[in-house]
């Protein structure tokens, strides 16, 4: 499936494509006469070498690189299932195989979890993915992997996608996931939706249906990808509901290796302290404040209201903007999205990015003034009223 091609008899082996290339897709081999530009696994076909080569020894066909003609032959639903520096699976790998279990049964395929670790990391983290819904895992422990590495990790993703076909890859929309799967796309020439909030299969024709906000969160996109393979979208965590683990499920762990040729290109030299805080992604019961609290005063009751009943606090964009809280409270599109127990959400009207955010919640408590506000209608509990009063009258 490699799209990058390199004439043999027309290279000179002047090795102006190695040096034009920024992601190592070409190198030069062999001694003086006999140097040739051979093409390696990391080209993301940006034609920066086609440019540089005096030659035209070097060509990308793009439907080669597609993989478009047989779209039959690609089979299972994979979910890329990110660690964190210690080793322990990300919250949001859970979530996606509960989702990717419930697709592959519309679709009648597998689930397959990628598991990339460095060779110290904890046991048990293949057993954790079968319990969850995977029956596969393909496993790799590898120290180039002990990094959360873009580079090692594409290539790993791309190595096995080549062989094996996936008709879907689902990443988790972390800062990682967001830098991987992008990368993987271009290598693998096929689509990539990202921050999707609904995941639906058409059980005829095969297609994922990807949904997400779309121009500033104005209106929700359904995104398809009908003519290459595999599909791909990132999914925010919390997003989707992690499932129960099954301790008697059973399924394979199948070790594979990344090719020996793989190399970080980035060296971590520290890591950030990572903060105090609680984050309200983890909450169980969660406050959500809009500007119908009236100010920034009104945050000193809001503090009392959420101690009293044992949750966190957020809050949307525009009392982000306006300076009464941190980003880190933000809910919705374009700040965290949430899957907790209880939110109790005050003065919030329910633009679609922020109904997107909360879509995780299993029980939505809301009030506002305006009868007509979009978040009454999500709201499993509706109260048309003000919401400082209704804070007071519960402190009562």
């Amino acid at each position: 499936m490699a799209g990058l091609l390199i004439d043999a008899q027309k290279c000179i082996g002047c090795g102006r494509c190695a040096k034009a290339c920024a992601n190592g897709g070409v190198r030069i081999e062999g001694e003086k006469r006999d140097r040739r530009a051979v093409a390696t696994g990391d080209c993301v076909y940006c034609g920066a070498c086609v440019d540089a080569c005096p030659v035209g020894a070097i060509r990308i066909d793009r439907g080669e690189a597609a993989g478009a003609a047989d779209l039959a032959s690609f089979h299972g639903i994979w979910v890329f299932c990110q660690t964190d520096r210690a080793g322990e699976l990300v919250p949001v790998a859970f979530e996606l195989l509960g989702r990717a279990r419930e697709l592959a049964a519309v679709r009648g395929c597998e689930v397959v979890a990628v598991l990339g670790e460095g060779a110290d990391a904890p046991a048990g983290n293949a057993a954790q993915l079968i319990a969850a819904g995977a029956d596969r895992v393909l496993a790799c422990r590898d120290d180039r992997l002990a990094e959360n590495d873009s580079e090692c990790y594409a290539r790993l993703i791309c190595d096995l996608a080549r062989g094996r076909k996936p008709e879907i890859i689902l990443y988790g929309a972390t800062n990682f996931g967001r830098e991987l799967a992008p990368g993987v796309a271009v290598r693998l020439q096929t689509g990539l939706t990202a921050d999707c909030t609904v995941l639906a299969m058409d059980e005829q024709t095969g297609l994922l249906h990807q949904t997400r906000p779309a121009f500033g969160g104005n209106l929700m996109a359904t995104i398809m990808c009908p003519s290459h393979r595999p599909q791909m979208a990132t999914v925010r965590p919390g997003v989707f509901k992690a499932p129960e683990p099954d301790a008697m499920r059973t399924g394979e762990v199948e070790e594979v290796a990344l090719a020996a040729d793989a190399r970080p290109r980035v060296r971590v030299v520290e890591h950030a302290k990572p903060s105090d805080e609680p984050s309200i992604r983890d909450a169980e019961r969660l406050v959500v404040v809009g500007r119908g609290i009236g100010g920034k005063k009104n945050l000193k009751l809001v503090r009392r209201f959420a101690e009293a009943i044992g949750a966190e606090i957020g809050c949307t964009r525009p009392v982000v903007e306006a300076g009464w809280l941190e980003y880190r409270h933000q809910v919705g599109q374009t700040g965290v999205s949430v899957a907790p127990k209880l939110l109790v959400s005050l003065g919030v009207s329910g633009a679609i990015q922020h109904l997107a955010g909360i879509g995780g919640a299993e029980c939505v408590v809301a009030v506002n003034e305006d009868p007509d506000a979009p978040i009454l209608s999500a709201a499993n509990y509706a109260v048309v009223g003000d919401c400082i009063e209704f804070m007071n009258a519960y402190l009562r």
